[in-house]
């Protein structure tokens, strides 16, 4: 049998690690897709001001991740995933207060930062608890826990809102986040090496991101910039064309694809390296948009979700596994804080720029476009990866 599945994937560690990204995802997902409504129906917000309440959270979350990745190393994955678990578990609780619109902004830039401190630190215990020689293939299994969440978080959250009223979600996600900081406590994280100070101890942004990071999470960039067209419109979209159930079954169809996939392109990616399952990801992720974009039927909208699911599903892995592979175990913090702030400025920058393409060209025409981008996305990763791929790897020890 191959070295590469001697090494423990499945220990006590990765299994709660999981769970608690799992749970602190699901708390953040069922109130990131019902903020907006909430902000206007509740406060009667203005469609800006909605959006404000629910994109803050965003803001909060690059904060968390920029200084969690520089201060991971000094304060250790456990004690900062506690500490960030404890404070979203008291945010969470804290939405069940009245309180005007401006607070509530306030109260969702809080509840970001604590997210970005927590992600940062199951990120990077993940990173040094998985064997080097099966990182594509633990990365994979990993990120199965946000898939999960993003596909079953909405749904949720829209049932519970119909059956029960907002109030139902608050306590639903305060009971999420109470589950992560339990589970979190079982958690046990490797000691991390200390990052050697700036000299003269002067400030440098360089700091904050780890270098050997920025050539993927650029790569990260581009594609999150082409899904946020999924996340953000996707379902206007299937509306629009009279296709409403065809886009409730999106997401389903698109998890379920992932979870699928996942088994065998992480340890291809162990075995053979990220070209072989990078370059055909890229490909099907710019034929799903495609299809989506010339979609008339329910049957057109599920073959783009497992195209999608194949593509962009396995890009958000290995590019996640490379980030990893390129960098120094003591510096897993900073990479992992590199590579997320690419992957939610694509999330969150890509609909403010993508809504005037849609209104004048339409859904439609949005979609071709980025089947475009997503194409040219080839390029860049040949240029900042793919032809040092090989190189890369072995000298990363892998």
């Amino acid at each position: 049998m191959s070295e590469v599945y001697k090494d423990r994937l499945w220990t006590k560690d990765f299994i709660n690690t999981s769970i608690v990204n799992f749970a602190l995802m699901m708390s953040q997902y069922l109130l990131l897709v019902t903020m907006a409504m909430y902000a206007t129906q509740e406060y009667g917000a203005s469609v800006g001001m909605a959006g404000l309440v629910s994109s803050s959270f965003i803001i909060g979350s690059l904060i968390g991740r920029l200084f969690g990745g520089k201060h991971i190393t000094a304060m250790g994955g456990k004690k900062m995933l506690l500490i960030g678990s404890a404070l979203i578990v008291v945010l969470t609780a804290s939405y069940l207060i009245p309180m005007s619109i401006y607070p509530l902004i306030i109260l969702r830039i809080l509840h970001g930062i604590a997210m970005g401190y927590a992600m940062t630190a199951t990120g990077t215990i993940i990173a040094q608890i998985i064997p080097p020689s099966r990182n594509g293939e633990g990365i994979g299994y990993f990120s199965m826990s946000v898939v999960l969440a993003t596909a079953v978080g909405p749904l949720i959250g829209v049932a519970l809102i119909a059956a029960y009223g907002f109030t139902s979600i608050f306590i639903f996600s305060f009971t999420m986040a109470v589950i992560s900081l339990i589970i979190g406590l079982t958690v046990k994280a490797p000691p991390m090496k200390p990052i050697k100070a700036t000299a003269g101890g002067k400030f440098k942004i360089m700091d904050f991101f780890e270098k050997r990071a920025i050539p993927i999470s650029v790569v990260m960039f581009v594609m999150a910039f082409a899904y946020s067209g999924i996340l953000s419109y996707v379902t206007a979209y299937a509306e629009s064309i009279s296709l409403i159930q065809a886009g409730s079954l999106y997401f389903t169809v698109y998890g379920v694809t992932v979870l699928l996939s996942r088994p065998i392109t992480g340890p291809l990616l162990d075995r053979k390296g990220a070209n072989i399952v990078m370059y055909p990801a890229i490909i099907m992720f710019a034929l799903g948009l495609a299809v989506i974009s010339q979609a008339t039927a329910t049957i057109a909208f599920l073959i783009a979700a497992v195209l999608i699911g194949f593509g962009y599903g396995n890009v958000q892995s290995i590019t996640q596994a490379l980030s990893i592979k390129v960098t120094p175990r003591e510096r897993l913090g900073l990479a992992n804080t590199t590579y997320f702030i690419a992957l939610d400025l694509g999330l969150g920058f890509g609909p403010f720029l993508l809504g005037p393409i849609a209104s004048s060209f339409g859904y439609g025409g949005m979609y071709l476009t980025l089947a475009f981008v997503v194409l040219s996305g080839i390029a860049v990763y040949y240029f900042l990866h793919g032809r040092r791929d090989r190189a890369l790897m072995n000298n990363s020890g892998v």
